[in-house]
């Protein structure tokens, strides 16, 4: 590295040498413009302006907004995963909005999925898997398939769905979308308690653990800076977006296939490609009973 550098700063005295010895002094600036880069600027994120989650607006107290204010400025300045938040958006967003849509669901919730797992099929510490971050008697509860071979947490459009009947649930018991994000994260018996023991009726006004306290916070934040990416100095050109999985294929496969390498291979496909497409195969086999399973082939 200091070797590579000493020859980078070489080269430009040797540059410099050259064209100021032909009186092109403002070739010289550009170079340095150029190659040189200059410090990043680091500046504070404004919250004087109204926020909302699903049309509900955050209160104007100073507590809110310097909850806020931590956020935007995390999520702001995490650089590498908000990049790969904006890439992945343009692959999931119009699955996900579609799906929220069809079932009365504000288009912000799509902002939870970001929280929850970065638009990933994520593992938690405590078991929630896929984009939705469902625990395993949850995903089941809301018409998930999940056994060692078949885990649809991480088929992202049958869990959106199952997120969407779950998001309406606790809409529906607690009131107000605000309260439906905040239960999704703590559960909605942890989340009722906590509303009787402080004898509140709003998120924003409870004391909460440390994640969950933040929780619609970030969302709002992630909302934010995924809505006005260049205001927060991020540019993603839209050749390098992940573009949708909408070349695809389906297979129905209504007998058991003892080996998926096999059956990829017989499909003009790796073993690879096959689970990049279908994440919820969990194993290398998949036994059918009863019912029958479609998966998806790239086209070549």
């Amino acid at each position: 590295m200091k070797l590579s550098f000493f020859g980078f700063i070489t080269g430009c005295v040797a540059c410099f040498i050259l064209l100021v010895s032909f009186d092109k002094v403002d070739e010289v600036r550009e170079v340095v413009a150029n190659y040189i880069p200059l410090p990043q600027t680091v500046k504070a994120v404004k919250t004087s302006k109204v926020f909302d989650f699903a049309g509900e607006s955050v209160p104007q107290t100073s507590d809110s907004r310097e909850r806020l204010d931590k956020q935007l400025l995390k999520n702001a300045y995490w650089h590498s995963s908000t990049v790969l938040y904006l890439k992945r958006a343009n692959r999931y967003f119009p699955m996900i909005e579609r799906i929220l849509a069809e079932n009365g669901i504000p288009s912000d919730f799509k902002y939870l999925a970001v929280a929850e797992s970065g638009l990933e099929n994520a593992k938690s510490h405590a078991g929630a898997q896929g984009f939705w971050q469902f625990m395993k008697a949850a995903g089941k509860q809301y018409g998930l398939e999940i056994y060692s071979e078949v885990d649809e947490r991480y088929h992202v459009e049958k869990s959106t769905r199952a997120a969407a009947k779950y998001i309406n649930y606790l809409h529906n018991r607690f009131g107000t979308w605000t309260d439906a994000a905040a239960a999704y994260n703590v559960g909605p018996t942890a989340y009722a308690k906590a509303l009787k023991k402080q004898k509140m009726d709003s998120y924003y006004d409870l004391n909460l653990n440390k994640e969950t306290g933040e929780y619609v916070f970030r969302i709002i934040a992630i909302k934010e800076i995924m809505s006005n990416p260049e205001s927060f100095g991020f540019y993603v050109d839209h050749e390098d977006l992940y573009p949708p999985f909408d070349d695809t294929y389906p297979v129905i496969i209504d007998k058991t296939v003892s080996n998926l390498g096999q059956f990829a291979k017989d499909n003009g496909i790796s073993y690879r490609m096959l689970k990049y497409y279908n994440p919820w195969l969990r194993e290398g086999k998949l036994t059918v009973k009863s019912n029958t399973y479609t998966v998806q082939i790239p086209r070549r």
